[in-house]
């Protein structure tokens, strides 16, 4: 029987070739699965600086053996467990578009996403808001590229060309999008069209809560 509980780990280690080849090879022989990898170098440490490399993982057996073989390797500095992000940030609501509009968005979501996390939840809210459509467009895109992502939210006034084929690009990752009542053609591409900003930040945070009984895909291609 595998472990299905997700397990996270920091490593911080030399910046230098072949330290993901031996973690992974270590990783393998304790038969684990990766389900999330980031990495970045420092500024501090040496020269070129150190690398931390944070993991999630799952079908774990004994965290402690893989740390310590971990530990092991001449490269590793330090190896640390943590609670995975899902239990501590959770399921996050992105929300993109013109400064005003994206405010009124985020109001509403962080006070229903504060209702829920009461609750035992996690939900959380990251905002950017951005003008212009090569930048729009390619921020949208890249929201397929984080973790954790339950649903997108397009705040703005006018919308269309490059960003709706972003949006598609979006839905093709499985990340439903709700849009402002607005003009441009993303409205037409989006799963749910709500005019009242507040309103769109409440519906999209009861989106991704488990405990609400809303879910975009009953009314998907509706106005409200």
């Amino acid at each position: 029987m595998t472990n299905s509980e997700i397990y996270a780990i920091s490593i911080l280690s030399q910046n230098c070739q072949g330290v993901l080849r031996d973690v992974s090879e270590i990783m393998a022989l304790h038969n684990v699965n990766i389900v999330l990898v980031q990495a970045s170098v420092l500024p501090a440490g040496n020269e070129r600086g150190n690398s931390f490399i944070y993991f999630e993982l799952e079908n774990v057996n004994d965290i402690e053996s893989l740390s310590s073989d971990l530990s092991g390797l001449s490269t590793i500095y330090s190896v640390h467990t943590y609670q995975p992000l899902s239990k501590i940030f959770g399921k996050r609501v992105i929300i993109i578009g013109g400064g005003a509009q994206v405010a009124q968005v985020a109001m509403g979501a962080v006070n229903e996403a504060d209702r829920h996390n009461i609750r035992g939840e996690r939900i959380s809210v990251d905002t950017i808001p951005l003008v212009g459509e090569k930048d729009l467009a390619a921020t949208i895109d890249a929201v397929s590229r984080l973790p954790r992502v339950a649903v997108l939210v397009l705040a703005g006034s006018l919308m269309g060309g490059k960003i709706s084929e972003s949006v598609d690009k979006i839905h093709e990752m499985g990340i439903p999008v709700v849009s402002l009542n607005m003009a441009g053609s993303v409205p037409k591409h989006a799963d749910l069209v709500v005019t009242d900003p507040i309103q769109a930040g409440v519906f999209a945070v009861m989106h991704a809560s488990s405990l609400a009984v809303f879910d975009i895909n009953r009314v998907r291609g509706r106005e409200f």
